[in-house]
Formats: structure tokens, C-alpha cells, sequence
């Protein structure tokens, strides 16, 4: 009943519903609940240590059968600028003073672990059905041995250039990220945020420039946008910042009740946080420092120096300092348990696909 199955057919799903990664939201229960509805499930790697990734696929393992997406940044890592970081803490410095903290302590690492040889043994060892990486792709060496799993492996492209780079090495599909999409853009041809595309304009375009499948992100919550998407080209979507209100999404009070609250022009991309552009809700660091700080380190060593504020202020109710990662769709979120979810997203687009379809 879908207009186009090469997605269902090339991952072996029932819905062309992906679930995003989200490092941090999304653990094994909602990897599990999202397959089980017929989607693909979807488990971040980019914040797990690699027994903790282990843990979390045994458990993946455990409760489904069906096919699951396993997840990896695959970034360079920042060699330690002490004169940047120098300045950066300079920069933090009135908060540590009002908030009583000694701007003097040594400040906690911010760490995001790329794709290496151990996380490829994990691959080889539990072999899941799709990989998905961001931020382009991993040598071609690690590469190799993750096809040679039988894998799929898909990424994600924020621009033309970088969806014809990416299939020309090697993914079987291709994740159209458009602007509006939440957290961390997988931009990695470029880095000026000023030129990413809004998903309207990028799928079609990602669509007549490669050959193989397409999955539209960002901005997608519900029934509307997965036909506009699927109208667009896209073979399936990818649905993150809908997620986050599930219950099994592991988001503190504090980032579920900015959710609840935020509207379409709430949202902004930042680099503070880590280094890198990511799209989160307007909090009080933002305002005042600085959506994309020139001062703030590379990835991912930004976070280091605000884990003390986000600290304190989290532990009184204040989100004054920590990412409250959104997409520009909150306003269509809905509490509801991820299977349910997943299976009323892809009930709304049905009846959405066969009413114009009468018409």
C-alpha cells in the first residue's frame, strides 16, 4: 500500500518510518518498541561506551527479531587547543562566579566517540541489519568490513554535493537531513550553517541527483509530513524530535517541559554546546553567549567547561545551560508510547495517501 517499497524492501521493514539516533533519548526499550511497530528501531552509539553499547545491542537482541540501525559519528576528534579553551573558560567565567563555583577547578572532558576498529568487531560480532553513520562516513577500510557484514549503510547528506559524495562511496541509501531537523547537522563538506537546505527543497533534489533510496528527515511528525515527503521523492522518513515526547525517551523533566512549551521559532542551531551546529531550543547560554560562539572549542570539546553550570542549575530545575535539542515540528508532538506512535504516524499517512487518492 506504499507508493514506493524500496526502502521497506532494502532494510526488510514494514513501515517507511526510521527512528533518528538521538545520542542521549534513545536507548534500547525504543529501539525495540519502534521495530516491533514495524519501523526501523534505531540505537545512537555516538555517547556509549563500547561495553555500553554492548549491553545496550544484547538487549536489542533480546526483544526484537526484526531489523534494527545501528548508529556512529564518524568525526575527526579535536586535538586540544589550551589557548581556545583558555578563552572559552574566560568566557564562562561570570556564570561559574554567580553560580559560587571555582572557575579555577579543572574542568570535565566532553567526549563523543567516533567509529574505530573496536566499535567494527561490535558490528561484525552482533551484525546488525543497517549502520548509519553521521557526519560522512569512516575510512574506507572500516567501511569494507562493515559490508562484508551484510549490512546496509546509510548517512546522512544536508546538501546535494554531499548525497552524490556519499553514494558514490558507498551508502545504499541516502538521509536527506533538511534544516528544520533536530540536534546535530551532518554537514561535512561544509561548515557554513548559513547555506544548509530546508527539507522541501532538499529531497527532490537529492532524489533526481542519485540513484539510490532516499529518506526525507526534519521537520516530519506526522501523517502530513511522511505523504509530503514520499510526494517529494523519498522512498521513507526519518522521525526524531516526535520521539521525544514517548515516554521511553530518556530526556530530563526539565528538556520534556521545554518541548511541551516551545514554539516554531524557538528553535535555533547552535555550536556551544559542542562544537558542532545542532539545532535546540533558545535557553538563557544561548542568548547571551551566542548561538554560534567563535569562542567556543571544536568538537566536542565545547561541553567540557558548561558540565558544571549545566550541574548546577539542572539539580535546582533551570535549563539555563544545558542542550535542549528540537526539531522545528514540537508542536506536533504527541505523549504517546513509541510502537503507538509508530503505527498511528504510518495509520495517518494511509488514510492521508488514500483519501487524495480518491480524489
Amino acid at each position: 500500500m506504499w507508493p514506493d517499497r524500496r526502502i521497506l524492501d532494502l532494510f526488510g521493514i514494514e513501515l517507511p518510518i526510521l527512528l533518528a539516533p538521538m545520542a542521549g533519548p534513545v536507548l534500547s526499550d525504543m529501539t525495540v518498541a519502534v521495530a516491533n511497530a514495524g519501523g526501523l528501531g534505531a540505537l545512537p552509539s555516538a555517547m556509549l561506551g563500547l561495553e555500553q553499547a554492548r549491553a545496550e545491542l544484547e538487549k536489542v537482541r533480546r526483544g526484537t527479531n526484526r531489523p534494527v540501525n545501528v548508529n556512529f559519528f564518524c568525526h575527526t576528534p579535536a586535538a586540544l587547543d589550551e589557548a581556545r579553551e583558555a578563552t572559552w573558560r574566560e568566557r564562562l567565567k561570570p556564570y561559574y562566579v554567580e553560580l559560587g563555583i571555582d572557575p579555577s577547578e579543572p574542568m570535565p572532558v566532553s567526549n563523543r566517540t567516533p567509529f574505530d576498529a573496536s566499535f567494527c568487531r561490535l558490528v561484525e560480532e552482533f551484525r546488525p541489519e543497517v549502520v548509519s553513520f553521521h557526519f560522512g562516513l569512516p575510512e574506507p577500510s572500516l567501511m569494507q568490513r562493515v559490508k562484508a557484514t551484510g549490512a546496509r549503510v546509510i548517512s546522512s547528506a544536508t546538501t546535494v554535493r554531499e548525497a552524490i559524495w556519499l553514494e558514490q562511496h558507498g551508502c545504499d541509501a541516502i538521509i536527506a537531513q533538511g534544516s528544520e531537523a533536530g540536534g546535530h547537522r551532518g554537514m561535512f563538506l561544509d561548515t557554513d550553517v548559513s547555506k544548509q537546505v530546508g527539507t522541501m527543497a532538499l529531497v527532490p533534489q537529492v532524489v533526481d541527483a542519485v540513484k539510490v533510496p532516499v529518506i526525507a528527515a526534519g521537520g516530519i511528525a506526522d501523517g502530513r509530513g511522511i505523504v509530503a515527503a514520499l510526494a517529494l521523492g523519498a522512498s521513507a522518513v526519518q522521525i526524531g524530535t516526535a520521539y521525544l515526547f514517548c515516554p521511553e525517551a530518556k530526556v530530563s523533566p526539565i528538556h520534556r517541559e521545554a518541548l511541551n512549551h516551545a514554539y516554531d521559532d524557538e528553535t535555533v542551531l547552535t555550536r556551544i554546546f559542542t562544537g558542532r551546529p545542532a539545532r535546540g531550543i533558545v535557553n538563557r547560554i544561548i542568548r547571551e553567549v551566542g548561538a554560534m560562539s567563535d569562542v567556543a572549542p571544536a568538537f566536542p570539546l565545547a561541553g567540557g567547561a558548561l558540565m558544571p553550570l549545566r550541574a548546577k542549575t539542572e539539580a535546582s530545575g533551570s535549563g539555563d545551560f544545558m542542550p535542549l535539542w528540537s526539531g522545528q515540528a514540537m508542536r506536533l508532538g504527541r505523549a504517546l508510547p513509541a510502537a503507538e506512535l509508530t503505527r498511528t504516524l504510518a495509520d495517518e499517512a494511509q488514510a492521508l495517501l488514500k483519501r487524495m487518492g480518491s480524489v
